[in-house]
């Protein structure tokens, strides 16, 4: 089938399937990835339809559009030669898993082919649900920044070149290198640390707080210590028999006690870089306000309502706890101001957006019950947990769907795509479905090949979900 056949039947798609507007995209809806012979080599397959999910209310024919919007989510932009990560703990098992990723030096360039893709679509909006970077650190943070706005970036850190695990030379058996293991990628590492131009997008985005924005590998608050390690030329590559103890026993404020002996464990050398500052918590959310569409001035907590056109109200909660752990947190306040904000969205379609689910969320049952009482509530929309989920929450008030994305680290890479539009019998429909980052950035390519065969990853984890977790139509 010839280019220009491909792509008329890929627009047809999307014009009868999402959007009476012409917005499009390489998305699955055209094609997916999938591996025919089992042998771990990806190649492409036919498009998968929307399912019809009418567990809430009947089907019914989309004739007007509310909205368009995009969400990333777990970009996870990583400064992979940072000496503050601890890519040890990944051989210890659950729950330090993916500590270490195959594809961990090519986040910018993920993050860069996502982009790409959704600037193709032209959405509305794009919602970011939550840890944009990996590990609270300044430079991440600049990348992230870099790739969102457009324009000329350096994902390098240290000196010119790569210093980490991944190096050829590093006799680890646990690390993939990527000029010597199969599958080889002769120079893969010198060209993930090489400056590049990324488009930036061309819609107005949001920010959702995650917990490894503001928290050192996600789970422990910065300190004058950890930060040390972040800017110091000495880079911890096993730990000792007490911080593997500490580690396993999850007692997180070890580490304090840990940290004021020394590194705790075996190190190598690697340059120093300033640059890899840890931030305080109210820095991220300063820097998440001043670059995006959220209110420039507002409390420590990154809590806001914005519009997404002029029949959808989408509302932010911040769910992160400052004081360590991955676990959600909703504290009293936020459930008084969502009160006041849902009855502010008057008769207007509201989607609340959240990284950690509601539904696992300490202090979140209170907010689940507002959503519950509130009859123009749509979807409640998180990150976090790397997976594509949809299940339908049935309430007395018509009910809501509650949709988990997979992140841009793990296998599939995608990004969600969203569509609210009226139907034919007065209702309302929320069509989504899964965007594929560009083919076009090589190193985006190279990763989601990699990340597949990720053994602790997106793809032994089922993070894809089933089919009627990415391509839906979702009716209210």
């Amino acid at each position: 089938m010839g280019l220009r056949i491909v792509l008329a039947v890929g627009l047809a798609v999307v014009l009868t399937g999402c959007s009476p507007n012409g917005r499009t995209s390489d998305s699955t809806l055209v094609r997916t990835y999938v591996d025919r012979t089992g042998s771990g080599v990806l190649s492409t397959g036919r498009g998968e339809r929307f399912v019809e999910r009418t567990e809430l209310a009947p089907r019914s024919r989309a004739i007007k559009t509310f909205a368009v919007f995009a969400q990333i989510t777990d970009a996870h932009v990583t400064d992979e030669e940072s000496p503050a990560r601890v890519e040890w703990l990944d051989r210890l098992g659950s729950p330090f898993t993916s500590a270490f990723r195959p594809q961990e030096a090519l986040t910018t360039q993920v993050l860069d082919a996502a982009v790409v893709a959704i600037d193709q679509l032209h959405p509305d909006a794009v919602v970011e649900t939550g840890d944009l970077i990996d590990n609270d650190q300044e430079n991440e943070l600049d990348q992230a920044f870099a790739v969102l706005r457009g324009g000329r970036l350096d994902p390098n850190s240290g000196s010119p070149g790569y210093e980490g695990v991944q190096s050829a030379a590093d006799p680890d058996p646990f690390y993939y290198r990527p000029d010597v293991d199969p599958p080889p990628y002769p120079g893969l590492l010198a060209s993930a640390e090489r400056p590049f131009t990324s488009p930036g997008l061309q819609a107005g985005w949001y920010p959702v707080l995650g917990n490894h924005d503001v928290l050192v590998q996600g789970n422990v608050p910065p300190t004058a210590q950890t930060n040390a390690i972040a800017t110091a030329g000495r880079k911890l590559v096993r730990f000792d028999r007490a911080a593997i103890a500490a580690a396993r026993a999850h007692k997180l404020g070890a580490i304090r006690s840990l940290l004021a002996r020394g590194i705790p464990g075996s190190t190598m050398h690697v340059s120093t870089d300033s640059a890899r500052r840890e931030l305080p918590a109210t820095d991220v959310v300063r820097r998440l306000r001043q670059a995006s569409g959220a209110p420039a001035t507002g409390g420590p907590l990154l809590d806001y309502a914005f519009d997404l056109g002029r029949s959808v109200r989408g509302i932010v909660l911040d769910t992160i706890r400052r004081t360590g752990g991955a676990g959600g947190v909703l504290r009293p306040v936020q459930t008084a101001w969502l009160r006041r904000e849902l009855a502010l969205a008057g008769r207007r379609w509201v989607i609340v957006f959240s990284h950690t689910p509601l539904t696992s969320t300490s202090g979140g049952a209170p907010a689940l019950e507002l959503l519950d009482a509130d009859p123009r509530v749509l979807a409640a929309v998180n990150g976090d947990t790397h997976r594509n989920s949809i299940q339908p929450r049935q309430t007395r008030a018509g009910g809501y769907w509650l949709v988990s994305t997979s992140s841009l680290a793990d296998y599939p890479q995608q990004v969600r795509a969203f569509r609210v539009a009226q139907t034919a019998d007065g209702r309302v429909v929320l069509a989504t479905w899964m965007l594929n980052t560009d083919p076009r950035v090589r190193l985006a390519a190279i990763s989601r090949r990699l990340a597949y065969l990720d053994f602790q990853g997106g793809r032994p984890n089922g993070f894809a979900g089933t089919r009627a977790d990415r391509n839906a139509n979702l009716y209210r």
